[in-house]
């Protein structure tokens, strides 16, 4: 439960204009991206009420030896069977190969307001590592009131959001979390803006950006996990906005990608805003980068020729400076676009990284396209290729799958680090059942249902591009625009996407999008105005990730139980817990679906959920925890041996008003401390799976 010292804090002025989040969150976190212009004004259908042969009409499909004709007809009688086992020694973003149902046991933590992690009855938390924890050895202890970027470069990042563990035995682990953006106003005393902050600043911020390696152990025979302190700890490791990093696949080496510094196309330094992410079979980690489009100023002054595939990106092509900016360009010219116009092509892609070994460089993957991305969960197909998920977390944007050329050859580790180099990239097209009973209220249509079918549209496989006009170093520079080609639909800010270990079915997590009207609500997206969000489960043809049609169902809509517009799969919904703007997911081994919230539009604090996918209890949705007052909830992970969930709390007093000297949060160290996002770890006492 809360800590009894917890106290509820005064509401700072100013509602967010999404959701629930706070106009600060959405300054600093995406540069206020729902205030612009939707950057999708592609014509693509909101709804299809046919599978797309329209596209192979239009030219921007070539039918081809990969067999992806999918304009035929509608895909029936799919059903979840069992899945892939999972590769062995695959890493801790999930736990591993199914178990199959069980039930959910804890008693729902009530909405609250609290300044504190609340977790639910009978089970305990506790903070792993905080902002500013030395990483390396030679790292300093934290001094908030003397921060230096060359300590940052050492010590745990700022704010914290993808979570993956990797076992080192049974009692020791590898923790990686992505470092997605940093809050200058409650990072320094009298930080104004970007313009007129000290260099050192701006520094410091650079440095608390990207990831972090930190071994952990744990505590006695529990579920729960400690930093280590003490001895070498070779694994440890930051990576930040200056870290060198190979560029590989098909858009490598192209001239969209050269620059000034780096004429061959090939070698970058940083990656920014990562966020949702995954795990490879081989044991590597995938950071996906969202909005890094809002770290660049003069977008004004590129070539002509490129100013539409910036707009598409949602960067300013009239503003020399955006309003807002963080000014990295003042330390380092390569953010200025005005004089590095390529630059920015080098971000926005899915980054892997060795967590075993700190030396390595880590590798932008090209294969696997340019977006704001958000996860990147792998699995193998039927015949053993490598598959990868991923959303393009904005609003009107799409669901993309990769899927390797080659396939996976167990304990082969050379020839395994290249399949993310080479294969097909597709994006999603949805169909639903209920043509004319969708009306943006979100009633249900007449089969008490939303549900309908798909398929996977090929966009550009190794050197061959399938979208008309473009080459294929073009589909994966901007895949936006040709995703937009292929008539994708346009989804409601598709984040995280994880496969259930049970029956192989793809969980999406749709979080808000508050600029769809009426007259653009589909069976999949089927409310206007949408404040809360839905989670989408894809059913894929013969439970082969690699097949290019699928069923699909919305097993929740979210918002208050009260509200006619949700659903709960058909459960009770006098038995549910509120649950608003679903982010990242996660399962358990026995096919629970856990969902963590970001910016709940509800008026109470974000938090954990679970709900149960199958059996009686689907649609169950339980609250298992509750982040403190002005915070995020990130991650999760739940360990495979399933005793322990770590959650990111990220953003904690991220509420406008809120400075150093006035905060509007204290946690996790309390008293008059500053707010430091950290990664938290919740258990059972008594050794118990979480959740039962």
């Amino acid at each position: 439960m809360a800590n009894p010292s917890s106290r509820r804090l005064p509401i700072l002025p100013l509602l967010p204009p999404v959701g629930g989040r706070d106009a600060m969150t959405c300054r600093f976190r995406c540069g206020d991206a729902c205030a612009h212009e939707v950057a999708n004004t592609s014509g693509n259908p909101y709804f299809q009420d046919l599978l797309p042969a329209v596209i192979s009409r239009r030219g921007a499909l070539r039918a081809g030896a990969l067999g992806a004709v999918v304009a035929t007809a509608a895909v029936t009688g799919a059903v979840p069977a069992a899945a892939d086992p999972a590769p062995s020694g695959a890493g801790g973003r999930g736990p591993g190969p199914g178990h199959g149902p069980r039930g959910l046991a804890f008693t729902p933590v009530p909405p609250n307001s609290l300044d504190a992690l609340t977790v639910a009855d009978g089970y305990r938390s506790a903070v792993v590592v905080r902002w500013g924890d030395p990483v390396l050895p030679d790292a300093p202890a934290f001094d908030f009131e003397n921060q230096s970027a060359a300590a940052q470069a050492a010590q745990f990042g700022y704010n914290c959001d993808f979570v993956t563990f990797f076992p080192l035995g049974d009692d020791r682990g590898l923790l990686w979390v992505n470092h997605e953006y940093t809050d200058e106003n409650l990072m320094f005393r009298g930080y104004t803006n970007g313009d007129t902050a000290p260099l050192e600043q701006i520094a410091i911020a650079m440095a608390a950006h990207g990831g972090s390696v930190v071994e952990l152990e744990r505590a006695g025979r529990t579920g729960q996990w400690k930093l280590v302190t003490r001895g070498r700890r070779r694994y440890n490791r930051r990576v930040t906005v200056r870290t060198k990093m190979r560029l590989t696949g098909p858009a490598a080496g192209s001239a969209l990608l050269s620059t000034a510094a780096d004429p061959r196309g090939t070698t970058v330094h940083g990656m920014l805003n990562n966020c949702a992410g995954g795990t490879t079979p081989w044991n590597t980690v995938l950071s996906g980068e969202e909005n890094w489009n809002q770290y660049f100023v003069g977008g004004d002054g590129v070539p002509e020729a490129q100013k539409p595939y910036l707009t598409r990106y949602g960067v300013s092509t009239t503003a020399a400076v955006p309003s807002g900016s963080r000014r990295f360009d003042r330390v380092e010219e390569r953010f200025d676009l005005a004089k590095h116009p390529n630059e920015i092509n080098r971000f926005g892609w899915i980054v892997e990284i060795d967590p075993f070994d700190p030396q390595s460089t880590p590798i932008k993957r090209t294969a696997l396209g340019r977006l704001a991305h958000e996860g990147a969960t792998t699995t193998l197909a039927k015949d053993g290729r490598v598959v990868a998920y991923m959303g393009d977390d904005s609003r009107f944007e799409y669901i993309y799958k990769f899927v390797s050329k080659d396939r996976h050859i167990p304990g082969f580790d050379r020839h395994n680090r290249s399949l993310l180099d080479e294969g097909t990239l597709y994006v999603a097209t949805f169909t639903g059942d209920s043509p004319g009973q969708i009306d943006g209220a979100g009633t249900l249509p007449a089969d008490g249902r939303f549900d309908g079918t798909g398929a996977w549209i090929p966009l550009v496989s190794g050197d061959r591009s399938f979208v008309e006009g473009m080459t294929a170093a073009e589909v994966l520079v901007y895949t936006r625009v040709a995703a937009d080609k292929a008539g994708a639909t346009k989804m409601d800010r598709p984040e995280d996407i994880e496969r259930n270990p049970v029956n192989g079915a793809v969980c999406v997590a749709l979080t808000n999008n508050t600029a769809r009207t009426a007259a653009q609500a589909d069976e999949a997206n089927p409310r206007a105005a949408n404040r809360h969000g839905q989670i989408l489960e894809i059913v894929e043809r013969r439970d082969d990730a690699a097949a290019t049609t699928f069923t699909w169902s919305l097993p929740l809509v979210c918002g208050d139980p009260a509200d006619p517009s949700t659903y709960f799969a058909g459960f009770d919904k006098t038995k549910v817990s509120p649950i608003s703007c679903p982010d990242n997911v996660t399962f358990d081994a026995d096919g629970n679906l856990w969902i963590s919230t970001d910016g709940n539009a509800l008026g109470k604090n974000d938090g954990l959920f679970a709900m149960p996918l199958s059996g009686p209890d689907r649609g169950h949705v339980r609250q298992f925890l509750t982040v403190p007052y002005g915070a995020e909830t990130c991650g999760p992970l739940i360990t495979e041996d399933q005793k322990s969930v770590f959650v990111a709390v990220q953003h904690p007093g991220e509420i406008t008003g809120a400075t150093p000297d006035t905060p509007a949060s204290h946690w996790p160290d309390g008293g008059t401390s500053q707010p430091r996002p950290s990664v938290a770890v919740a258990w059972h006492p008594q050794g118990k799976k979480i959740g039962s």
